[in-house]
């Protein structure tokens, strides 16, 4: 929580055992993160940069990096195998891109890591301080260790469409799970959603407010598209990025083990057989 976490900077609680994070990212030409972070931000807090954390080889949108690259990446905000890790950002929502970051530690095989409730939208709005101070921590040593359980790939979700394992989310909104709304910023990807995924938009997620629903509403969420927590899982999106706050939600229900396919729709669009790939855009169209 907010109070939390302003009670733990209050007495110096910041250091090599509490890190904070600003994981904001906005869609190009609307806001910038990294100048924004530079004018003010909660002290402390180091900018998490989720464009140079990733796979930039990769053809599709926000792949993770190695195990190397993440742990080189998050070292060097002095961050070690045993720091609680507490991840923002500044989306008007209240948070969009701080359960991706806290998803990418525990990929990597670190547990003790939060999501900011609220986000800093609602740390502005209570009054806590912030600074403009840029942060220089120790840098720190960090071993990562990909957990493949709540990871998916490619092959695993095709595989899946036959086998019918796991559960498959996407988080996105109606229209472009639907493919009636075009997908933002996107060249050459249509929108659409692939074949037996159940569609829960990630806002629905949040309050008005931009907290967290309660345990008891992302339950009833979850019950209502017939979601069975107690089964295997996947969260999807168009990068997985959103589908993170699917893992995230169900994390509050009690299951922490949600998977996410890093490659969504970005790269299911591109490489997934037409028939597994569903759109009514399309179909109006033709």
């Amino acid at each position: 929580s907010t109070k939390w976490l302003a009670e733990s900077i209050r007495t110096g609680k910041l250091g090599p055992g509490l890190r904070v994070l600003d994981a904001s990212w906005y869609s190009p030409g609307t806001r910038e993160a990294r100048k924004e972070y530079l004018e003010r931000h909660v002290p402390g807090a180091s900018f998490f940069d989720i464009e140079e954390c990733r796979d930039t080889a990769s053809p599709y949108e926000m792949m993770l990096p190695s195990e190397a690259g993440f742990a080189d990446y998050v070292g060097r905000l002095g961050i070690s195998n045993h720091t609680h890790v507490v991840v923002y950002d500044g989306d008007h929502l209240g948070s969009f891109y701080a359960p991706r970051v806290w998803w990418m530690f525990r990929v990597f095989g670190h547990r003790t890591v939060s999501v900011l409730n609220g986000g800093f939208r609602n740390w502005l709005k209570e009054g806590h301080p912030v600074t403009s101070e840029p942060s220089r921590p120790e840098p720190a040593v960090f071993k990562a260790t990909l957990d493949r359980s709540l990871l998916k790939n490619y092959e695993q979700v095709l595989e899946n469409l036959e086998s019918k394992r796991f559960q498959l989310v996407d988080s996105r909104s109606q229209g472009r799970f639907l493919g009636t709304e075009p997908e933002p910023d996107a060249v050459g990807l249509d929108s659409g959603h692939i074949r037996g995924s159940v569609n829960m938009p990630f806002m629905d997620f949040l309050t008005e407010d931009g907290f967290e629903k309660s345990a008891e509403e992302l339950r009833a969420l979850f019950q209502t598209k017939k979601v069975d927590l107690s089964q295997p899982l996947i969260a999807t999106c168009r990068k997985g990025v959103t589908a993170c706050h699917v893992a995230l939600a169900a994390y509050l229900c009690g299951k922490p083990d949600v998977a996410v396919y890093d490659g969504s729709w970005s790269e299911w669009f591109r490489r997934a057989p037409p028939e597994s790939r569903v759109s009514q855009g399309k179909s109006e169209k033709a």
